[in-house]
């Protein structure tokens, strides 16, 4: 794997013509041999399913917080803070639920909604810190779910810092750029005397899926559609992805596990033979101005909590920060009224949100905890462990890591984590295919979801939806969705004895 080669060499020069991707948003002390042996230990797959293997009952480690059965299980701080840290916490928590207004305001701190938005706060969207949901009626606003938008490149386009970055690579990029009259997702609201962009409508048949044993699950195939456009027609060749909001908890964690360790993962060319050819999705950090490694998104597409934060809070609620400075949020040319409309850059912040609120919200994110196991050494848990091993669920869902040691992250610094992903991307098949690609991840493919706290969903949210649109209702319909490399663990789930399925689904609600 020549390119995870050239990757993977130290230091900050280039790699031949490539830039390294190095973890820039870290402040990292290296590891030592001695450490990177005892990690080689730690993280290798278990061959024994007679019981819970040791410290799988803290799946982020000393981060790990208690179980709890209530709707705020996804939003306690992670256990190993300190009580100086929690006010940070506590702090980034406020302005993570503050509700924006629309400029001018006599709460200065809180104006600059908009001008059009998907969402008055970052609470809206990540309903009780954890998973969005479908609307359940055409009226239906608190769905926590858009539209991305977007059109395929002229080929006369100047290519950006990214795409050039990948061209170099030798990459066949799938070059897109924002719809043009409408920017890269749909907003459906708008501040008052301006009109909403239009509103998503969905539709779905149903599809039945015969499994062994005489049973059958029903899927629900969707169609997605947008009307009452308020700035004129959609291109002819727009793109459309929905988005469901992805739950909140561990995010630190990931950000923290090293980039050497996921790339090591990485067989863009399935040189093993195995089917599974997961890549890493590259980005340019708008922070660090050079190409990073993607962790964040449903395809990846940012690099650290505090990029997604940064990008959330000017695409999803038109708030300008110090990352992305618009204060028109997602705006087009297209939209002269929406760009001579209310922004609340105009007072001493500079930006709708300043450099140390938008910290505290990524400090807030970062420390959301994962809650521990459930049940794991009940017998039916532990063999739908092994089911969920033997089927080879284990290709994309990499049980363990062990984060980087760091500076001034105490509570994600060298901790034994179990997220079940390897933050790769990898193509999923037709049926879940939204047919836009973004970066280095074409219209098929997308990153592996953590699986942690996935068994909670129901009790913190009120509903079990799943996958990037929320099509699927339950765990198992999630799985039957799979396609593309994840095939053969899909077909292998439908013939499988009816108990062996039962049990992979009581593995996966004890995460």
């Amino acid at each position: 794997m020549m390119f995870v080669a050239a990757l993977l060499l130290a230091g900050t020069a280039l790699a031949g013509d490539r830039p390294v991707l190095n973890d820039l948003h870290l402040n990292i002390v290296p590891r030592t041999s001695d450490e990177i042996a005892r990690i080689a230990k730690a993280t290798r797959q278990t061959k024994d399913f007679t019981a819970p293997e040791p410290f799988e009952n803290n799946p982020a480690g000393a981060a790990t917080v208690r179980a709890r059965t209530g709707t705020d299980a996804f939003s306690h701080p992670s256990e190993n803070i300190s009580f100086a840290r929690e006010l940070d916490f506590k702090l980034g928590n406020g302005l993570f639920k503050k509700l924006w207004v629309t400029s001018p305001s006599s709460t200065l701190a809180s104006d600059g909604l908009g001008p059009v938005y998907n969402a008055r706060s970052c609470q809206r969207c990540h309903l009780k810190d954890g998973r969005g949901h479908t609307p359940e009626g055409p009226d239906d606003s608190a769905v926590s779910m858009f539209l991305r938008l977007s059109v395929p490149a002229p080929q006369d386009d100047p290519l950006t810092q990214l795409e050039a970055y990948l061209t170099k690579l030798g990459d066949d990029v799938d070059r897109t750029r924002p719809e043009p009259a409408y920017g890269g997702q749909l907003q459906d609201f708008a501040v008052a005397g301006h009109a909403a962009e239009g509103q998503m409508r969905i539709a779905y048949t149903q599809r039945e899926v015969p499994l062994s044993g005489d049973e059958v699950a029903t899927l629900r195939v969707p169609s997605y559609s947008i009307d009452n456009l308020g700035y004129g027609p959609l291109a002819p060749d727009v793109q459309i992805s929905p988005r469901v909001a992805p739950p909140m908890i561990g995010l630190g964690l990931l950000e923290a596990i090293p980039a050497a360790d996921i790339l090591a993962h990485a067989d863009p060319d399935d040189e093993d033979g195995d089917g599974i050819s997961g890549k890493p999705q590259i980005v340019w950090s708008a922070v660090h101005n050079q190409p990073m490694l993607g962790r964040f998104g449903w395809k990846a597409g940012n690099v650290s909590v505090l990029e997604q934060s940064a990008s959330a809070f000017l695409g999803d609620i038109g708030i300008s920060n110090p990352v992305f400075d618009g204060a028109a949020g997602d705006c087009t040319i297209a939209q002269e009224v929406c760009l001579r409309g209310p922004h609340g850059d105009n007072d001493a912040r500079g930006t709708e949100v300043d450099a140390e609120g938008l910290e505290l919200v990524a400090f807030y994110s970062r420390n959301l905890g994962v809650p521990a196991r459930r049940d794991m050494d009940a017998p039916g848990v532990l063999h739908g462990k092994q089911v969920f091993y033997d089927t080879g669920c284990v290709s994309c869902h990499t049980p363990k890591h062990v984060t980087h040691r760091l500076v001034d992250q105490p509570e994600q610094s060298f901790q034994l984590i179990w997220p079940y992903t390897d933050l790769l991307l990898h193509d999923m098949g037709e049926g879940l295919a939204d047919n836009r690609p973004e970066g280095r991840a074409s219209g098929r493919e997308w990153r592996t979801p953590p699986l942690w706290g996935i068994g909670m969903t129901q009790n913190v949210n009120g509903h079990t939806q799943f996958l990037h649109d929320g099509r699927a209702r339950s765990l198992l319909e999630a799985i039957l969705w799979h396609g593309g490399e994840a095939e053969p663990q899909r077909d292998a789930v439908v013939a499988m004895d009816p108990a062996d399925r039962a049990a992979l689904i009581e593995f996966l609600e004890s995460l």
